[in-house]
């Protein structure tokens, strides 16, 4: 397993409540889980938690994470920064707030392949150009020389995978990666990173409160209320057999935005026929 989570507590240490309780999977190379509730579920501190990352006065309190087989629980800060980028990397919501805008996004893309390959400026530079164009950037080159301002969201979005994947890490956690961006730009983004994870074997983990986000790139879907779990389980099972009534709900919320889209044709053949009985 690339990445495992086995009942997973979280804890906010100033108040003593468990914010998140009892979060538990297992994700092998090539696979995707889709994390999904809506805000304040627990969704981002969970994947914080995996990062090493989790806010101030918040901390894993009991449960058990591992990342390529490492349990985390007792890494040292230059450990987990060995480890971040190289096994597992991130992509977030905002990306113009994780880049600099006063660098050019190709040499921001070009230092951390040099720091986390340890590779020469030039060979840094091809890099970064190659990482562009297999993300679907259509002019790497003039990419590499312009600042975040001067592209969208979505080329910036791009670019944030192209770092993040920089250093050919095992696991890509997507945290509300498509969010922000329109349809047409988020189907775009979806579809680049079920392309990445089919040639490259990159496991992912899709944090979104858009079930069609889930259902478009995800294996197994894990619904979470109020920092648990009320319901995992493979995708089509989740999106066509829910059993708890807040996967339902939020299914029944979503089928306006789309999700309609990932029923089978088997499944629609069978509504087609149950409405011709009616």
């Amino acid at each position: 397993m690339v990445l495992q989570l086995v009942d997973v507590h979280i804890r906010n240490d100033a108040t003593g409540q468990e914010v998140v309780r009892g979060v538990s999977f297992d994700l092998r190379p090539g696979a995707a889980v889709g994390i999904v509730g809506e805000s304040g579920s627990g969704k981002t501190l969970t994947c914080r938690s995996v990062l090493g990352i989790l806010p101030e006065l918040f901390s894993v309190s009991s449960g058990h994470v591992a990342v390529d087989g490492r349990d985390v629980s007792s890494l040292s800060g230059k450990e987990w920064t060995a480890l971040r980028g190289s096994v597992i990397g991130a992509v977030f919501q905002d990306p113009a707030s994780y880049l600099n805008p006063s660098i050019k996004v190709g040499a921001q893309v070009a230092e951390v392949v040099r720091v986390k390959k340890r590779v020469s400026r030039r060979a840094a530079r091809d890099r970064a150009l190659e990482l562009f164009a297999s993300v679907r950037l259509r002019d790497p080159e003039l990419v590499y020389h312009q600042y975040p301002h001067e592209l969208s969201g979505g080329m910036l979005q791009r670019v944030l995978i192209a770092a993040a994947v920089a250093a050919d890490p095992q696991v890509l956690i997507a945290d509300e990666a498509t969010t922000a961006l329109d349809v047409t730009v988020q189907a775009e983004i979806l579809d680049l990173l079920a392309h990445l994870r089919a040639t490259t074997g990159l496991a992912l983990v899709v944090v979104s409160h858009d079930l069609a986000v889930v259902a478009q790139v995800c294996d197994e879907v894990i619904v979470l209320r109020d920092g648990e779990t009320v319901e995992q389980g493979p995708t089509d099972e989740i999106l066509f057999e829910p059993r708890h009534e807040y996967t339902k709900l939020l299914i029944e919320e979503h089928l306006q935005y789309g999700l309609e889209r990932f029923l089978t044709p088997v499944d629609v053949a069978s509504e087609v026929g149950e409405l011709e009985h009616v």
